[in-house]
């Protein structure tokens, strides 16, 4: 048997597998964890996200039905994983501070320490999922490029500091929070835009070269996020605008936004620097 035969079978297998992870790390926190509040139902819906399309995926290719979808499967496939790994991973991580470090012992934690590893073990078997299909030389197009998964790590950092900045509402009492969340929203916006675009192959319907589009884009982007990460911590931290609250948070949000800023930077270097290295 062929060697990509055998990782393409392989990865079957990791899918299947991170199908069951994923079943069990929602349904434990649903059943027994005892948790409420926004930041539980974001990991819960990341853990039934990734299942849910998961799913779908192999149904789509245990019954054949790649060639009747018209933009390519290896994109939409490539980015399934890359989209579940990053969300198991976060939720992993995000689970485990707000409700097994930050909280006293309580009746719930084997609940909420279960879902927590098979959380870890899905997002684990997503990123094996993402190196099989590599060897196998099945991944393809933009979005199994480097530039297509910072665009991919871009939207879900976005999403975390959303319900960071939601649970509660740490944005409303001063217009330069707003910017900083209209810089979220918007940067979110187009790279989620941009995501759909490279999936679907619908890259050359802009009116302006693609490559140049992202070039343009990740700098405002860059720019946009180097402001939000100047006044994020200074009309947060600052002792004439602070408030009441979970500091953790605010520290949270800076940490992502400087993470995301770095992201775009990259999104805007990485090119420069291949087109330098093919000059040497």
């Amino acid at each position: 048997m062929p060697v990509s035969k055998v990782m393409l079978s392989q990865v079957f297998w990791v899918r299947l597998a991170a199908l069951l992870f994923t079943c069990v790390a929602f349904s434990v926190a649903a059943h027994g964890a005892n948790v409420h509040g926004g930041i539980a139902d974001w990991c819960i819906f990341c853990w039934a996200f990734s299942f849910t399309c998961t799913l779908l995926v192999l149904l789509v290719e245990q019954f054949g039905l790649q060639a009747r979808i018209p933009v390519s499967w290896s994109n939409i496939s490539i980015t399934v994983a890359c989209y579940a790994a990053l969300l198991c991973l976060f939720a992993s991580v995000i689970f485990s501070l707000f409700f097994i470090a930050l909280q006293e012992y309580a009746d719930e934690r084997s609940f909420r320490i279960t879902s927590t590893v098979f959380s870890c073990l899905a997002a684990v078997a997503y990123m094996y999922e993402m190196i099989l299909m590599a060897r196998a030389r099945q991944v393809a197009g933009h979005m199994a490029m480097v530039l297509g998964l910072l665009k991919v790590c871009q939207t879900v950092v976005a999403c975390i500091i959303f319900i960071l900045i939601s649970n509660p509402v740490s944005y409303s009492h001063h217009a330069a929070l707003e910017w900083c969340m209209a810089v979220y929203c918007i940067c979110f916006i187009v790279s989620m835009v941009v995501v759909i675009l490279c999936v679907g192959e619908c890259t050359g319907f802009l009116p302006v070269p693609f490559s140049q589009f992202l070039s343009a884009y990740s700098l405002l982007a860059f720019l946009m996020y180097l402001s939000a990460v100047i006044v994020w911590p200074i009309f947060t931290f600052g002792e004439k605008y602070l408030r009441g609250g979970d500091m953790s948070t605010q520290i949270g949000v800076t940490l992502l936004t400087g993470i995301n800023m770095l992201l775009y930077l990259a999104d805007l270097v990485y090119p420069a620097l291949l087109v330098f290295i093919k000059k040497m």
